[in-house]
């Protein structure tokens, strides 16, 4: 037989054939006297092997060991066995993710603990950037935050989105995303009071206590690029309001 041949027979390609002569998990068989491969049955029935325990994982590197004695076979199929455990697992886990993200209409790149709260907003009516501005900053501060963080986190987003909540909170969101540099001082002022008043009513028990290294300054970073000056200077007036160590983009 030839490579072609032998690679027919054995349901691989040629090429799969070559690379098993090239890393030794195939010995080389006898060659032609015009150079040419000359395979024999037993080099079918070792090819066969082969195919054999890397269709169940076995590592091409263990192959040769495993083939010359099977006294190791249980070990090797015990830690074969833990291994595809472990990826049953993670894709299980995979598979609730993007359960609960289908399920909340989520971008597949929304954290899960995150995905029914960024959702909630629904058709408001609000400009899409300002929304997406929301979604990114949520995205950072989750991935920044420790899991005790991260409670505190869902914990936040579930009371701002409790639906006696959202119209109030969709109406000052939109005023925030008015403000530029003609907007008057009272304007500016009246806003602010009304954030305070949902804000008192929302943290009635006490802030919750959000902290994260460098938290500060990336959020600084992106508010130069995403908000008008207004708008920043709005949010530093904001932020001082919020007990030191209770701040998120100070």
């Amino acid at each position: 037989m030839n490579s072609g041949e032998i690679a027919r027979l054995a349901g691989v390609s040629v090429r799969t054939l070559r690379h098993y002569h090239q890393v030794g998990v195939l010995p080389e068989p006898h060659r032609r006297a015009n150079g040419y491969r000359e395979y024999a049955v037993g080099d079918l029935i070792l090819l066969l092997r082969v195919r054999r325990l890397t269709e169940i994982g076995v590592p091409l590197d263990e192959i040769p060991a495993l083939l010359e004695s099977a006294t190791h076979a249980d070990s090797v199929l015990e830690q074969l066995d833990a291994e595809l455990a472990a990826q049953i697992d993670r894709l299980t886990a995979r598979r609730e993710v993007i359960a609960r993200l289908r399920a909340a209409g989520a971008a597949p790149d929304t954290p899960p603990e995150l995905a029914g709260l960024l959702g909630a907003y629904g058709p408001t009516g609000l400009p899409s950037a300002l929304l997406a501005q929301d979604r990114d900053l949520s995205i950072l501060l989750h991935h920044l935050l420790d899991e005790d963080g991260r409670r505190e986190l869902r914990a936040l987003y579930a009371s701002l989105h409790r639906p006696e909540l959202l119209a109030e909170l969709h109406a000052l969101t939109a005023r925030f995303a008015a403000l530029d540099a003609g907007t008057p001082e009272h304007e500016r002022d009246a806003l602010l009071a009304a954030y305070r008043r949902m804000f008192a009513r929302v943290f009635a028990d006490g802030y919750p206590s959000i902290d994260a290294p460098q938290l500060a300054s990336l959020f600084a970073d992106y508010q130069s690029t995403a908000f008008n000056d207004a708008q920043r200077a709005f949010l530093d007036r904001m932020v001082a309001d919020f007990p030191d160590g209770h701040r998120t983009a100070g």
